[in-house]
């Protein structure tokens, strides 16, 4: 083991390599022996070296990198960016530990044979297939940062938006160390690169026209969170609508729509300070003021039993009029088994002997999904329901797609009370770490908030206490704990599940609701 000291050259940009002092050579052993413990878990054959005293430095780097690839450990380094110390030994790491493009499957979507999964090639002379994962204002206009996973790219190249389906020609092409930009003719398999001025979105696929495939983008949770905004006057409303359509474009988990019933502009996100985030740089960056509202959780509603429904929808206004009738029933869907992604809706086809013709399935599902996107407890998201339709009716001239997707959207709120309805919250997995001192504080806030402890530990000096608390509880949560912790406690969270809202609070998110809807209606 070495001591490293990051402090040589005219930046400190050079590490320098020294013996470690003597008073913190015992502590140093120790924490060696921590990691060895822990990649040995990962590795059978470091394992056996630490039993014959016969580890070595190339072993364990390789232990370390077999179970990074296979997603076993995560390895975390210190530095700082800002003071350039540790970043030498992290881009060393980024070599030894992560992935080379040989090491690896890539795959993609062929959406031309319904998305049957395709393995990409690291092969220059294959068509193109390349993603488009970051996005940055640049002073030449938008600025894509690109990874090239098959095939290369040339200046002058036509490439296909998948997701946009539109062709444009490359032009600028660059390599970014930093700040600096370099000049590239191509990029070839494993290459990261930027592109200027092309309209896209972060997680967009690019590839060889001829093609058409997708790459699978980073998984994005739905938002947790909502805020109203308005802008203070008209120049300040033309500056949001540019900042929000730019911040939505660069970062998949920021969303903004304007709600139909009150007009409002509404921002959603992962937490708080997420949100806070791109409102201060609304105001930074373009010069938008705007007015702020109180936060609101995300909530969804859910069905806990099962309800049949029989419903007409008829109606004659002269002339051809409208005419479906739909029957079957709601019920819960199952729980996923681990490693199942949750669904929210399904839909179930069980007509048998032309009930309703094959053409008007497909309104009915439209109809349901409709519905489900908003309930009628607090007006939120319907999920968890699986809609199973197997009896109606149908008349040669009045029915239509219009009104199959009426009559499902009409059978879902008459059945929906039948089926016993929930409010639902997002759980936040929270991770606190403070000192010692101050655990059993941060036991009692937590447990004051409707928490629910996970586990708590401890090492010499700070503890980590992980815990599952409701988003609406952790409002203002960053103020309590620096209070609490004279400014040493910190924490993090992120959305866990949805659990069922306790029946006081759900009495009150009704009555607000319904408070909410009266005054709109005014």
């Amino acid at each position: 083991m070495k001591a490293l000291y990051f402090d040589a050259g005219p930046n400190a940009d050079q590490v320098r390599e020294a013996e470690i002092p003597a008073h913190l050579l015992e502590e140093a052993t120790a924490k060696r022996e921590e990691l060895l413990d822990g990649v040995s878990m990962c590795s059978d054959e470091l394992m056996e070296a630490m039993l014959e005293d016969n580890v070595t430095v190339e072993l364990l780097r390789k232990a370390i990198h077999d179970a990074t690839i296979r997603l076993e450990l995560c390895p975390v380094f210190m530095g700082s960016a800002y003071k350039n110390k540790g970043i030498q030994t992290l881009l060393d790491a980024v070599v030894s530990y992560l992935p080379n493009p040989t090491e690896v499957v890539n795959r993609a979507l062929d959406l031309d044979k319904n998305e049957e999964e395709v393995i990409l090639k690291s092969d220059d002379d294959l068509p193109p297939v390349i993603l488009a994962f970051k996005l940055e204002d640049g002073q030449y206009g938008q600025l894509t940062y690109i990874r090239v996973y098959q095939g290369k790219v040339k200046k002058g190249d036509e490439l296909y938006n998948t997701r946009s389906k539109k062709k444009f020609r490359v032009g600028r092409l660059i390599r970014m160390h930093a700040a600096a930009m370099e000049d590239l003719t191509e990029a070839g398999c494993g290459e990261i690169a930027a592109l200027f001025g092309i309209e896209c979105a972060s997680g967009d696929t690019f590839c060889d026209p001829k093609l058409n495939y997708s790459l699978s983008s980073m998984y994005v949770p739905n938002p947790v969170i909502s805020l109203a905004i308005k802008p203070v006057d008209k120049k300040a409303a033309d500056n949001m609508g540019k900042a929000l359509n730019r911040f939505t474009k660069e970062d998949p988990t920021f969303r903004s729509y304007v709600d139909p019933e009150s007009n409002q502009t509404i921002i959603q996100g992962m937490g708080e300070l997420h949100l806070e985030v791109y409102v201060e740089r609304m105001k930074r960056e373009y010069k938008a003021e705007v007015e702020v509202g109180q936060p609101e959780v995300a909530y969804r509603e859910a069905i806990t039993a099962r309800a049949d429904f029989n419903y007409t929808h008829k109606k004659q206004t002269g002339g051809s009029g409208q005419y479906a009738r739909v029957a079957g029933y709601f019920e819960p869907l199952p729980d996923p088994v681990e490693g199942e992604e949750y669904k929210d809706y399904e839909f179930v086809d069980e007509v048998k002997g032309g009930a309703i013709p094959t053409e008007y399935i497909p309104s009915c599902d439209k109809g349901f999904q409709l519905a489900v996107k908003k309930g009628s407890q607090v007006g939120f998201p319907v999920i968890g329901v699986r809609a199973v339709v197997n009896d109606g009716a149908w008349h040669p001239v009045d029915s239509s797609d219009q009104a199959f997707q009426t009559a499902a959207l009409g059978a879902f709120r008459e059945a929906f009370e039948k089926a016993k309805p929930v409010i639902l919250e997002p759980i936040m997995k929270v991770e606190v770490v403070a000192p010692n001192e101050f655990q059993g504080g941060v036991f009692a806030s937590i447990n004051q908030r409707r928490g629910l402890i996970v586990s708590s530990t401890e090492d010499t000096a700070m503890c980590t206490v992980l815990a599952e608390v409701p988003l609406s509880e952790m409002f203002g949560y960053s103020t309590v704990l620096r209070s609490l912790t004279q400014g040493k406690g910190e924490f993090t969270m992120e959305i866990g599940k949805y659990g069922r809202v306790p029946a006081g609070v759900s009495e009150q998110l009704k009555k607000d609701y319904q408070e909410k809807r009266r005054k709109e209606q005014k």
